[in-house]
């Protein structure tokens, strides 16, 4: 018997009518300085033009997943928000190097050909792109029946983006005396979720459509809510004139918590102080550690805990500074300093 690809698990039409819903998708999230291409292997992006010069550029780029959040969206059978932590994990990196974001790529692998999926986890990739003045111009979709199972997907996403190598934020301009403004988060963001998972479904045997009061959501709800991408207002501290030469550093809190990547960016004889008084832990953690029973200091490693971005910024322009979030609609804390010290990071209470 003649064997085709579709007898393998890939059925090519299936395929094909996926890809023909994308193009709108990465139509909608592009910039003048993206170049047309009509049926190219890869995409395009002029770095100069349209109004932006560069005098000594630097590419920066980052790549990262969204990890078993994944899990949850495929419990809930809601696919067009995890494409915005993809890009938001990828973006909020890139932008700790006080770079511009300028382009993206997505990788979506899948055990079958599922055009729905595909443009629902694309149409998510799309509104982050959106939201971060990035533009998607290009991506892998692949269809892999044996590698994974009926329904399951995993996604990867690249961002590139530039700054002007005189102005790279490396942590190196940190000094003591600055202080770390800790803009909040949107929730769990994209680390955590085995525990997450571990707590909700296997210890606490909760559905997705149980109603948590608490949170005014279903565990669903709450669960998926999508990374915060911070790519608006790190550009308007970058380039307020009030602000711009008074950031000297920023640390995108993932999996490690606020200590470990504030850590990262400090200076060497330096300390990073947190004061965990300073803002109030949202509900959703609240909830996590007492239906799990989780020790605090476990909360603080793995979770945000409520802060999704420090700003290292001089002590005379915090108010400034403050004001330029408010004004970007969402809400910062003065959340330690930076002193002498061995440690990179350590929290005070």
């Amino acid at each position: 018997m003649a064997l085709s690809y579709k007898d393998a698990g890939v059925d090519l039409e299936s395929y094909e009518e996926a890809m023909a819903r994308l193009p709108a998708l990465m139509q909608r999230t592009q910039t003048p300085r993206v170049l047309p291409l009509t049926g190219g292997f890869a995409g395009l992006f002029q770095l100069n033009g349209n109004g932006h010069q560069y005098t000594d550029p630097v590419l920066v780029s980052g790549t990262d997943g969204v990890g078993t959040k994944i899990k949850v969206a495929m419990r809930v059978g809601k696919y067009d928000s995890i494409g915005i932590d993809l890009v938001g994990m990828c973006v909020n990196d890139c932008l700790c190097l006080g770079a511009e974001p300028l382009f993206f790529l997505d990788y979506v692998a899948l055990g079958k050909d599922d055009p729905d999926l595909t443009t629902a986890l694309v149409k998510g990739v799309s509104d982050g792109c959106v939201e971060a003045g990035a533009a998607l111009i290009g991506g892998e979709t692949a269809i892999m029946p044996d590698l994974y199972g009926a329904g399951d997907f995993d996604m990867a996403g690249f961002c590139v983006g530039v700054v002007e190598k005189s102005r790279i934020l490396d942590g190196s301009k940190i000094q003591a005396g600055d202080v770390l403004l800790g803009i909040e988060s949107s929730g769990i963001h994209s680390n955590g979720y085995s525990l997450v998972r571990k707590i909700v479904f296997d210890a606490a045997q909760l559905e997705v459509d149980t109603h948590v009061p608490e949170l005014s959501a279903t565990v669903g709800e709450a669960l998926l809510t999508p990374t915060r991408i911070y790519a608006s207002v790190i550009k308007a501290l970058l380039n307020d004139p009030s602000t711009k030469e008074s950031v000297s550093g920023l640390a995108h809190i993932t999996g490690g918590g606020l200590v470990d990547n504030t850590g990262r960016i400090i200076p060497n004889g330096l300390q990073a102080v947190v004061d965990r008084s300073r803002w109030e832990i949202p509900a959703v953690f609240q909830w996590l550690q007492r239906l799990g029973e989780v020790d605090r200091e476990e909360m603080f490693h793995v979770f945000n805990m409520g802060i999704g971005m420090v700003v290292v910024v001089r002590p005379e322009q915090v108010d400034a500074a403050q004001e330029i979030v408010r004004q970007s609609g969402w809400t910062s804390h003065v959340i330690g300093d930076v002193r002498e010290g061995t440690e990179p990071a350590v929290y005070l209470n």
